[in-house]
């Protein structure tokens, strides 16, 4: 029996569009988009800000330095950083009130970093009135926090350690194969989210 679900963010609660966030530093920057994929896979840049080794004030200026735009300002960088963060449709954000009043337990697991999570909480805001992602979860485990990004096995164990909770009374929704793949092998129930299909029709019968 199910008493607990984690969701991931992106792609499952907020939809997002990753190579955004390419295009908007490739127009700021006046570079290629090749040039740009290049400098922030070489650099691992998500990694480096979703793991917490770049606080929001380093990572700024690590992106000024690799850039070579130390013009650019705070605004600047975190406008182009949160592009790829697009909108959050109500009826997930009911469905998910709804499974918290049936008495499910209710987490969030997402790789990410504080200036998109600051972002997604202004989305959520304008959306639905709601000022905080942790108005709609028990609690959130957010990588940058953790110091440690899904799928290494690790952070399924320190969610299930953290939050009191049994693997195999645990479901967990992520777009990503990898991140569901760890997932069950750490024994916990798992529902590989793929477009169009929501949590709103996956979750149906909860």
């Amino acid at each position: 029996m199910i008493k607990n679900i984690i969701f991931d963010l992106g792609d499952v609660i907020i939809n997002i569009d990753v190579p955004r966030a390419a295009s908007s530093f490739a127009e700021l920057s006046n570079q290629s988009l090749d040039n740009v994929h290049s400098l922030i896979q070489q650099n691992d840049v998500f990694k480096k800000f979703e793991t917490g080794n770049l606080t929001p004030l380093a990572f700024r200026s690590f992106v000024r330095d690799l850039f070579q735009n130390p013009e650019w300002t705070d605004a600047d960088i975190d406008t182009a950083w949160n592009s790829l963060l697009l909108d959050i449709p109500i009826e997930r954000i009911h469905k998910i009130q709804e499974l918290a009043q049936k008495g499910y337990r209710l987490f969030l697991l997402s790789n990410t970093s504080a200036i998109h999570i600051d972002e997604v909480n202004a989305i959520l805001h304008r959306t639905a009135e709601i000022e905080h992602l942790s108005h709609l979860f028990e609690k959130l485990f957010l990588s940058y926090e953790m110091g440690i990004m899904k799928p290494h096995h690790d952070i399924y164990r320190q969610v299930l350690s953290d939050a009191g909770i049994e693997a195999n009374e645990t479901l967990f929704l992520d777009d990503n194969l990898d991140n569901i793949r760890a997932a069950a092998e750490c024994g916990i129930q798992t529902i590989h989210v793929q477009k169009p299909t929501s949590i709103v029709e996956y979750l149906r019968d909860y």
